[in-house]
């Protein structure tokens, strides 16, 4: 079920076992497998192209499906697949682009998850707190109801795939707050900093939800060791507004934080769509089944996060 939660109490444990990764390629999948074969895990990687070395599994360049064989044995197989949402603008091709690269892969998963029944690995499957929409003034916890938008209809349809594996299997979805990172969603905002152009994105008071890419990896590999099933916000566990990010990057960079963006400008560029779902939406998603199953944070707040990754102006 989607609000379930541990069966165990006892604190998660990294024991070296094997795992499965759909997505490697990308930011957070290239940092989760380097960091569990840091530490002895046998890991897996699902690739679109031809295997070029023994750990890894050609899939999803033929109609041919996913051999449940690959996931047997593991303990885990985490699914990250998905075009990026920050390719702009969305035209109605990217947002086909932006759901079958998710829906696709999490299903060919599903399908061999529920092949192998009772001895299929914990499946842990991607999705975004773009479920939640915009909701100014609301905690959002992992028991509020899905948003109104383009991206909470995705992350609805992705997380109704990753479901799909069946009654037996167990289940976690990911709902991934934006990661403070160079390459995440600092990218567009550091290049307006260095040149001298940020300032308040709207009102600027909307709450962002985010996460470093630290705890991204760290909260992923807690949600496999504790074996947590149904939705899990992956989101940072301190408040904070696009000015908060915004200030914090400009003042980490000693630049200045002054020039408004507004909305109207922003819905003529980018559309309506992506402006609200990515810089106007208000989302105060907070973390609640990370904090109560004893996740602890490396990077607590935004500021913290930021500190992390941007090398401070000399």
């Amino acid at each position: 079920m989607p609000e379930g939660r541990s069966p165990e109490s006892r604190p998660p444990a990294d024991d070296g076992r094997r795992v499965v990764v759909a997505g490697a390629s990308g930011l957070t999948g290239g940092a989760l497998v380097e960091s569990l074969r840091a530490d002895g895990f046998s890991v897996t990687t699902l690739v679109r192209r031809p295997a070029e070395a023994a750990d890894e599994v050609e899939w999803l360049t033929t109609a041919e499906p996913l051999d449940p064989a690959v996931l047997a044995g593991a303990d885990a197989v985490v699914g990250l697949n998905g075009a990026s949402i920050g390719r702009l603008p969305w035209t109605g091709s990217y947002k086909n682009t932006l759901l079958w690269s998710r829906i696709a892969p999490t299903r060919a998963l599903t399908r061999a998850v529920r092949e192998l029944g009772t001895d299929a690995p914990h499946f842990v499957s991607a999705s975004a707190v773009g479920y939640y929409g915009s909701r100014p003034g609301v905690r959002l916890d992992e028991n509020a109801r899905r948003g109104e938008s383009f991206l909470a209809d995705l992350c609805g349809e992705w997380e109704a795939a990753a479901f799909s594996a069946g009654q037996d299997a167990a289940v976690a979805v990911l709902r991934t707050a934006p990661i403070v990172h160079p390459e995440g969603v600092l990218k567009p905002l550091l290049l307006l900093t260095k040149a001298g152009l940020s300032g308040p994105i709207g009102r600027g008071t909307q709450v962002w939800p985010w996460i470093s890419l630290d705890d991204e990896v760290r909260a992923i590999r807690h949600v496999i060791a504790a074996r947590l099933t149904g939705a899990v916000n992956l989101t940072g566990p301190t408040r904070a507004t696009a000015n908060d990010l915004g200030f914090a990057l400009a003042v980490r960079m000693n630049r200045p934080f002054l020039l408004r963006a507004p909305v109207w400008g922003m819905k003529l560029v980018l559309g309506p769509d992506a402006t609200d779902a990515l810089l106007t939406t208000d989302a105060h998603v907070v973390p609640e089944v990370l904090q109560q199953s004893g996740f602890v944070f490396t990077h607590p707040t935004v500021e913290d996060a930021v500190t992390a990754v941007v090398p401070a102006a000399s």
